[in-house]
């Protein structure tokens, strides 16, 4: 039951995410040229979260080669074997626009 509750929390959080996301697309609109092919603001938004997770994750993996710090392998995170640092990424690209979001008073 915990691990059911941790993961509808997690699948929120992300939903809650790519909302934010959508809402900025939504807002920045304007700024895209006319063409052929419209993307949808759910199409950009999930572009959006796994491109900023990318940079993110090469930025940790840069900084933890360069400090020379030992991270894990893989660790077990409910029963789902997982890289450390690409967790960490996802997580952070997740909460980024929801604290964006709130930092700019939106």
């Amino acid at each position: 039951m915990k691990i059911l509750c941790c993961l509808t929390a997690i699948i929120i959080l992300i939903i809650w995410s790519l909302w934010a996301r959508v809402a900025l697309y939504r807002i920045n609109s304007s700024n895209l040229e006319q063409i052929n092919i419209k993307p949808s603001p759910l199409s950009q938004a999930v572009q959006d979260l796994i491109a900023t997770a990318g940079g993110v994750y090469l930025s940790i993996i840069m900084l933890v080669s360069f400090l020379r710090i030992d991270t894990p392998e893989r660790i077990n995170f409910f029963m789902i074997s997982v890289d450390p640092i690409a967790l960490l990424a996802l997580t952070l690209a997740v909460i980024q626009p929801i604290i964006l979001k709130f930092y700019k008073g939106q």
